[in-house]
Protein backbone atom coordinates (compact mmCIF):
# COMPACT_ATOMS: atom_id res chain seq x y z
CA UNK A 1 0.00 0.00 0.00
CA UNK A 2 1.34 3.39 -0.63
CA UNK A 3 2.45 5.95 2.03
CA UNK A 4 2.24 9.36 1.86
CA UNK A 5 4.78 11.23 2.74
CA UNK A 6 4.07 15.21 3.86
CA UNK A 7 7.10 16.99 2.49
CA UNK A 8 5.51 20.45 3.29
CA UNK A 9 6.99 22.39 6.23
CA UNK A 10 5.39 22.22 9.89
CA UNK A 11 5.23 24.57 12.86
CA UNK A 12 6.91 24.53 15.60
CA UNK A 13 3.69 22.75 17.43
CA UNK A 14 3.69 19.79 15.48
CA UNK A 15 5.38 16.92 15.84
CA UNK A 16 6.35 14.47 13.27
CA UNK A 17 5.33 10.60 13.58
CA UNK A 18 8.74 9.17 13.35
CA UNK A 19 9.46 12.09 15.99
CA UNK A 20 6.65 10.31 18.60
CA UNK A 21 7.57 7.12 17.98
CA UNK A 22 9.51 4.88 20.83
CA UNK A 23 13.01 3.39 20.29
CA UNK A 24 12.72 -0.15 19.26
CA UNK A 25 15.32 -2.05 22.60
CA UNK A 26 17.89 -3.92 21.74
CA UNK A 27 17.56 -7.34 22.04
CA UNK A 28 20.39 -10.67 22.72
CA UNK A 29 19.73 -14.01 21.40
CA UNK A 30 21.77 -16.78 22.57
CA UNK A 31 21.88 -20.63 21.49
CA UNK A 32 22.41 -22.76 24.39
CA UNK A 33 22.95 -26.73 23.04
CA UNK A 34 22.66 -29.82 25.16
CA UNK A 35 26.26 -30.23 25.21
CA UNK A 36 27.06 -26.63 26.35
CA UNK A 37 25.19 -27.30 29.53
CA UNK A 38 26.58 -31.15 30.08
CA UNK A 39 30.01 -29.17 29.65
CA UNK A 40 28.64 -26.23 32.39
CA UNK A 41 28.09 -29.02 34.88
CA UNK A 42 30.86 -30.78 34.39
CA UNK A 43 32.94 -28.00 35.29
CA UNK A 44 31.31 -26.78 37.67
CA UNK A 45 30.42 -29.85 40.23
CA UNK A 46 28.05 -29.30 43.04
CA UNK A 47 30.19 -29.14 46.61
CA UNK A 48 27.90 -32.55 47.98
CA UNK A 49 28.22 -34.41 45.12
CA UNK A 50 32.14 -33.68 46.07
CA UNK A 51 32.12 -34.79 49.78
CA UNK A 52 30.28 -37.64 48.77
CA UNK A 53 32.81 -38.97 45.79
CA UNK A 54 35.42 -38.31 48.81
CA UNK A 55 33.77 -40.53 51.92
CA UNK A 56 32.68 -43.62 49.45
CA UNK A 57 36.20 -43.43 48.20
CA UNK A 58 38.00 -43.39 51.60
CA UNK A 59 35.37 -45.70 52.90
CA UNK A 60 37.02 -47.86 50.02
CA UNK A 61 40.53 -48.03 50.80
CA UNK A 62 39.69 -48.36 54.34
CA UNK A 63 37.25 -51.21 53.51
CA UNK A 64 40.03 -53.05 51.23
CA UNK A 65 43.16 -52.68 53.69
CA UNK A 66 41.03 -54.33 56.71
CA UNK A 67 40.30 -57.07 54.38
CA UNK A 68 43.74 -57.42 53.16
CA UNK A 69 45.04 -57.39 56.52
CA UNK A 70 42.29 -59.65 57.88
CA UNK A 71 43.47 -62.23 55.11
CA UNK A 72 47.09 -61.95 55.05
CA UNK A 73 47.05 -60.31 51.58
CA UNK A 74 48.70 -57.18 52.56
CA UNK A 75 51.32 -57.11 55.50
CA UNK A 76 51.36 -53.40 57.07
CA UNK A 77 53.70 -52.58 59.82
CA UNK A 78 53.48 -50.92 63.05
CA UNK A 79 53.87 -46.89 62.09
CA UNK A 80 54.90 -46.35 65.83
CA UNK A 81 57.42 -49.39 66.32
CA UNK A 82 60.39 -48.43 67.72
CA UNK A 83 63.81 -49.56 66.18
CA UNK A 84 66.92 -49.94 68.12
CA UNK A 85 70.47 -49.22 67.64
CA UNK A 86 73.77 -50.51 68.83
CA UNK A 87 76.48 -48.02 68.12
CA UNK A 88 78.49 -49.14 71.02
CA UNK A 89 82.44 -50.21 69.89
CA UNK A 90 84.25 -53.62 70.40
CA UNK A 91 85.62 -54.42 73.59
CA UNK A 92 88.81 -53.80 74.44
CA UNK A 93 91.07 -55.86 75.81
CA UNK A 94 92.75 -54.86 79.16
CA UNK A 95 94.44 -57.53 80.74
CA UNK A 96 94.97 -61.09 80.52
CA UNK A 97 95.05 -63.38 83.51
CA UNK A 98 96.48 -67.19 83.71
CA UNK A 99 94.01 -68.70 86.53
CA UNK A 100 95.34 -71.30 88.96
CA UNK A 101 92.62 -71.99 91.17
CA UNK A 102 90.02 -74.18 90.99
CA UNK A 103 86.49 -74.00 92.05
CA UNK A 104 85.99 -76.65 94.21
CA UNK A 105 82.38 -75.87 95.60
CA UNK A 106 79.65 -72.99 95.59
CA UNK A 107 76.96 -71.94 97.93
CA UNK A 108 73.57 -69.66 96.51
CA UNK A 109 72.24 -67.57 99.41
CA UNK A 110 69.14 -65.70 99.63
CA UNK A 111 69.44 -62.27 102.05
CA UNK A 112 66.75 -60.18 102.69
CA UNK A 113 68.20 -56.42 103.53
CA UNK A 114 65.86 -54.13 105.45
CA UNK A 115 67.43 -50.99 106.61
CA UNK A 116 65.20 -48.09 107.57
CA UNK A 117 66.57 -44.12 107.45
CA UNK A 118 64.85 -41.47 109.93
CA UNK A 119 65.02 -38.32 110.65
CA UNK A 120 65.08 -37.76 114.02
CA UNK A 121 63.05 -34.10 113.71
CA UNK A 122 60.44 -34.75 111.56
CA UNK A 123 57.97 -37.87 111.61
CA UNK A 124 58.52 -41.00 108.95
CA UNK A 125 55.61 -39.76 106.83
CA UNK A 126 57.43 -36.37 106.23
CA UNK A 127 60.95 -37.35 105.86
CA UNK A 128 62.90 -40.79 105.82
CA UNK A 129 62.75 -44.42 103.72
CA UNK A 130 62.27 -47.80 104.58
CA UNK A 131 63.49 -50.48 102.14
CA UNK A 132 63.00 -54.10 101.86
CA UNK A 133 65.86 -55.52 99.27
CA UNK A 134 65.97 -59.17 98.04
CA UNK A 135 68.75 -60.40 97.50
CA UNK A 136 70.27 -63.66 95.52
CA UNK A 137 73.77 -64.59 95.21
CA UNK A 138 77.12 -66.97 95.43
CA UNK A 139 80.09 -67.59 96.98
CA UNK A 140 82.68 -69.75 95.67
CA UNK A 141 85.06 -71.69 97.91
CA UNK A 142 88.50 -72.46 95.90
CA UNK A 143 91.59 -73.72 96.08
CA UNK A 144 95.04 -72.02 94.64
CA UNK A 145 97.58 -74.43 92.86
CA UNK A 146 99.51 -71.32 91.93
CA UNK A 147 101.99 -71.34 94.98
CA UNK A 148 102.78 -75.24 95.48
CA UNK A 149 105.82 -75.80 96.95
CA UNK A 150 108.50 -78.47 94.84
CA UNK A 151 107.96 -80.56 97.85
CA UNK A 152 104.10 -80.15 97.58
CA UNK A 153 103.62 -84.32 95.46
CA UNK A 154 105.54 -86.87 97.24
CA UNK A 155 105.40 -90.40 95.90
CA UNK A 156 106.19 -93.60 98.42
CA UNK A 157 106.72 -96.47 96.01
CA UNK A 158 104.64 -96.94 93.05
CA UNK A 159 101.43 -96.70 94.28
CA UNK A 160 100.87 -94.28 96.81
CA UNK A 161 101.40 -90.39 96.62
CA UNK A 162 100.62 -87.21 98.99
CA UNK A 163 99.81 -83.92 98.07
CA UNK A 164 99.65 -80.77 100.41
CA UNK A 165 97.15 -78.30 98.97
CA UNK A 166 96.51 -74.96 100.57
CA UNK A 167 93.83 -74.50 102.72
CA UNK A 168 90.06 -73.56 99.98
CA UNK A 169 89.74 -69.60 100.35
CA UNK A 170 85.89 -67.80 99.95
CA UNK A 171 86.14 -65.78 96.99
CA UNK A 172 83.75 -62.18 96.88
CA UNK A 173 79.89 -62.81 97.05
CA UNK A 174 78.37 -62.50 93.43
CA UNK A 175 75.09 -61.03 93.48
CA UNK A 176 72.64 -62.13 91.07
CA UNK A 177 72.00 -58.99 89.46
CA UNK A 178 68.23 -60.40 87.51
CA UNK A 179 66.87 -62.31 90.95
CA UNK A 180 67.80 -59.51 93.36
CA UNK A 181 65.26 -56.42 93.48
CA UNK A 182 63.23 -54.01 96.06
CA UNK A 183 60.35 -55.44 97.60
CA UNK A 184 58.87 -52.66 99.10
CA UNK A 185 59.77 -48.89 99.55
CA UNK A 186 57.92 -46.29 101.56
CA UNK A 187 59.36 -42.61 101.36
CA UNK A 188 58.06 -40.02 103.38
CA UNK A 189 56.82 -36.72 101.16
CA UNK A 190 59.99 -34.85 101.31
CA UNK A 191 62.25 -37.92 99.87
CA UNK A 192 59.49 -39.00 97.19
CA UNK A 193 59.33 -34.52 96.25
CA UNK A 194 63.40 -35.05 95.95
CA UNK A 195 62.99 -38.08 93.95
CA UNK A 196 60.94 -36.65 91.13
CA UNK A 197 63.56 -33.89 90.48
CA UNK A 198 66.78 -36.24 90.90
CA UNK A 199 68.17 -38.72 88.77
CA UNK A 200 70.15 -41.06 90.99
CA UNK A 201 70.81 -44.45 89.09
CA UNK A 202 72.83 -45.58 91.78
CA UNK A 203 70.59 -45.82 94.53
CA UNK A 204 70.32 -49.17 94.78
CA UNK A 205 74.03 -50.26 95.09
CA UNK A 206 74.10 -49.38 98.85
CA UNK A 207 71.81 -52.49 98.83
CA UNK A 208 74.05 -54.81 96.50
CA UNK A 209 77.59 -53.94 99.09
CA UNK A 210 75.49 -54.77 101.89
CA UNK A 211 74.26 -57.93 100.44
CA UNK A 212 77.50 -59.09 99.24
CA UNK A 213 78.92 -58.67 103.09
CA UNK A 214 76.07 -60.38 104.50
CA UNK A 215 76.59 -63.35 102.26
CA UNK A 216 80.27 -63.43 102.85
CA UNK A 217 79.37 -63.52 106.81
CA UNK A 218 76.82 -66.45 105.88
CA UNK A 219 79.41 -68.68 103.89
CA UNK A 220 82.25 -68.20 106.72
CA UNK A 221 79.70 -69.66 108.88
CA UNK A 222 78.68 -72.47 106.74
CA UNK A 223 80.47 -75.51 105.47
CA UNK A 224 81.71 -74.50 102.51
CA UNK A 225 85.45 -74.58 103.15
CA UNK A 226 84.75 -78.20 104.26
CA UNK A 227 83.13 -79.20 101.17
CA UNK A 228 85.61 -77.50 99.18
CA UNK A 229 88.07 -79.78 100.79
CA UNK A 230 86.27 -82.83 100.31
CA UNK A 231 85.29 -82.11 96.68
CA UNK A 232 89.05 -81.13 95.73
CA UNK A 233 90.69 -84.50 97.15
CA UNK A 234 87.81 -86.31 95.68
CA UNK A 235 88.86 -84.78 92.43
CA UNK A 236 92.49 -85.78 92.81
CA UNK A 237 91.82 -89.69 94.27
CA UNK A 238 90.10 -89.87 90.55
CA UNK A 239 92.71 -88.27 88.58
CA UNK A 240 95.76 -89.52 90.18
CA UNK A 241 93.85 -93.29 90.17
CA UNK A 242 93.31 -93.26 86.43
CA UNK A 243 97.63 -92.77 86.42
CA UNK A 244 98.40 -96.35 88.61
CA UNK A 245 98.28 -94.61 92.46
CA UNK A 246 96.13 -96.51 94.32
CA UNK A 247 96.69 -94.71 97.46
CA UNK A 248 96.14 -90.42 96.51
CA UNK A 249 96.48 -88.92 100.22
CA UNK A 250 95.62 -84.94 100.51
CA UNK A 251 96.46 -82.56 102.91
CA UNK A 252 95.45 -79.17 103.29
CA UNK A 253 97.40 -76.36 105.39
CA UNK A 254 96.71 -72.96 105.70
CA UNK A 255 98.16 -70.71 103.14
CA UNK A 256 100.76 -68.13 103.45
CA UNK A 257 100.30 -64.63 103.19
CA UNK A 258 100.23 -63.56 99.71
CA UNK A 259 103.44 -61.16 100.15
CA UNK A 260 105.28 -64.30 100.56
CA UNK A 261 103.75 -66.45 98.12
CA UNK A 262 105.20 -63.70 95.77
CA UNK A 263 108.36 -63.06 97.29
CA UNK A 264 108.97 -66.86 97.29
CA UNK A 265 107.92 -67.21 93.75
CA UNK A 266 110.37 -63.99 92.62
CA UNK A 267 113.75 -65.57 94.15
Amino acid sequence: MPVLVDDAPRADGDVSLEAARPAAPEVTVRVVTQESAAIRRRRWPRPGNVLSTLVALALAVALFLVVGVMTGILSIANPFATTTIDRSPPAVLKQLTNLSTYSAAQGRYQQTIDVEDDVSILPSFLAGEHTVFLAQGSVDARVDFSGLATDAVHIRGDKTVSVTLPEPTLAKAVIDMHASRVASQDRGLLNRVGAVFSDNPNGEQRFYELAQKKLAVAAKRGDLVQRAETNTAEMLRGLLGKVGFTEVQVRFVQAPPAHERSGAGTT
